[in-house]
């Protein structure tokens, strides 16, 4: 699979490349980055540079499509699809402490979720969302895009932190997209 530029309104989401490699670990050292996400702890330069490695192998071998979330030319989050050919993948994203708040990750996130339902890729019938339980901000975005609550997780998510409790959603590639109410929110 050849990587996929996307355009929104305000954004472009392009497959993270070398030169975004700076970027990324400067932004991968926001604490909130590194609690609610699966990046490494401490995040060094060279995770940085691994991870645009796996992005581009994702891409090629199809297992993942993973986006920079680009304003004005400047990178400002993550975007992607992870496990494609299960027909149910997850979608995860994260966004600039210097750009929260604007709407940007439900944009971003839009587009992808998008992207995953066309209809050139059927076999995608749900998208799974998880987040590390009070990742508020992250289930926000999710019900702005319709996905329904569906639960808790008890310490099913794992990252260099630690175990944490997740709650999980889906949105069904026929569902509506308006909001639902979620009990955690």
């Amino acid at each position: 699979m050849q990587p996929e530029t996307l355009r929104t309104t305000r954004l472009e989401l392009s497959a993270p490349h070398e030169g975004d490699v700076a970027a990324i670990h400067a932004e991968c050292q926001d604490a909130a980055i590194q609690r609610f996400t699966t990046v490494p702890s401490p995040y060094l330069p060279a995770d940085a540079e691994t991870f645009v490695g796996l992005t581009r192998a994702w891409w090629a071998e199809g297992s993942e499509a993973t986006w920079a979330v680009r304003l004005e030319g400047r990178l400002v989050g993550m975007v992607g699809l992870a496990k494609l050919p299960t027909g149910g993948p997850e979608i995860g994203y994260w966004i600039s402490s210097s750009v929260r708040g604007q709407g940007l990750a439900t944009e971003a996130a839009a587009a992808v979720v998008d992207w995953g339902f066309a209809p050139e890729r059927p076999a995608v019938q749900r998208i799974e969302w998880r987040a590390v339980v009070g990742n508020l901000g992250s289930a926000r975005v999710a019900r702005a895009l319709g996905f329904r609550y569906e639960g808790l997780l008890r310490q099913a998510g794992v990252n260099s932190l630690g175990r944490s409790d997740m709650w999980v959603g889906g949105l069904l590639r026929a569902d509506a997209r308006d909001p639902h109410p979620w009990p955690v929110l």
